[in-house]
């Protein structure tokens, strides 16, 4: 049973999602990106167990609050983990009334007519139960569009759907996430063949099938809009994508119909040396720049 109050949060909430769904494959790049060099842990676990660190550091900082994050996107082992002796999803709901989701996906697949699939999941309906009995309120799942190629985009876009209908089924709001690199030669077109697609889909859902998408940031302001009043639409969020926080921020604020999702952008400036003082200011100045741009496109649109 859906909790009313998490989705009421995650529809009309003022602030955004904080990204913090890094796993295996990025996690080495994002702990030399903190400051913890690969010399420092030894296997798995421990890198894991740095990667925890860092992110109990973040949710637990004074500048992380529900005041201006509606969200967090947790990796499956930072959901079976605990923040100060509590489960990660009811310290950040109880404590914060930050609504927790869950990465699902398990990686891409090889590159094929210009895009690249998620691998297959065949644990996930235990992902997913397991997720529910934590108190996880959505989940989310990344795609790559690399090309404006008609079969590889409708291919992505129509398996995002048909999994986030096995996740709408166990109770949970799907983030649907069909990324298109911001390095695509033709990232524009690969927009307007994206957004048909995707439109498709959400006409063909029933009235009851509620899903968010987490979309790169347009090249034409505002490109997303339509999609964001769709009534099956909880919300659209904007990945970062590879922009830093200055360039996101910017078409961020452009954009009235999206909040930010961001990873890269809200951790760029956070290392393991700093003080907690210093590290409160920079992750408080990261999430200040980016809650004004996902409150700015919705004030500049009332404004005009």
């Amino acid at each position: 049973m859906m909790n009313q109050d998490m989705f009421n949060i995650a529809k009309d909430g003022k602030g955004f999602i904080a990204a913090l769904d890094q796993s295996g494959g990025s996690t080495p790049k994002a702990l030399a990106q903190y400051g913890v060099e690969e010399s420092e842990y030894n296997g798995e676990e421990e890198m894991f167990a740095e990667i925890h660190k860092m992110r109990s550091r973040i949710i637990t900082s004074a500048s992380f609050t529900g005041d201006k994050i509606i969200g967090a996107i947790l990796f499956e082992k930072t959901m079976d983990g605990e923040i100060n002796g509590t489960p990660t999803a009811t310290y950040l709901w109880n404590k914060l009334k930050v609504v927790p989701f869950l990465k699902v996906d398990k990686g891409l697949a090889d590159e094929e007519n210009g895009a690249q699939l998620m691998k297959p999941m065949p644990d996930l309906d235990v992902l997913l139960d397991r997720a529910v009995s934590k108190g996880i309120f959505g989940t989310k799942m990344r795609s790559v569009i690399h090309e404006a190629n008609q079969d590889g985009i409708a291919a992505v876009v129509a398996q995002q759907f048909e999994v986030g209908k096995q996740i709408l089924a166990k109770g949970l709001v799907p983030i649907i996430e069909p990324e298109i690199s911001i390095n695509s030669p033709d990232k524009q077109t690969c927009e307007d063949v994206m957004k048909a697609e995707i439109k498709k889909q959400l006409d063909a859902l029933g009235p009851d099938q509620k899903v968010m998408l987490k979309l790169t940031l347009p090249e034409t302001p505002g490109f997303y809009d339509d999609l964001a009043a769709h009534p099956n639409i909880v919300r659209v969020v904007a990945l970062s994508g590879g922009y830093d926080l200055e360039e996101a921020c910017k078409r961020l604020s452009e954009n009235a119909g999206m909040i930010a999702s961001f990873s890269r952008a809200l951790s760029n400036d956070l290392r393991a040396q700093q003080s907690d003082e210093e590290f409160n200011a920079a992750l408080g100045n990261a999430i200040d720049k980016i809650y004004d741009a996902s409150v700015a496109g919705a004030t500049n649109a009332q404004a005009a």
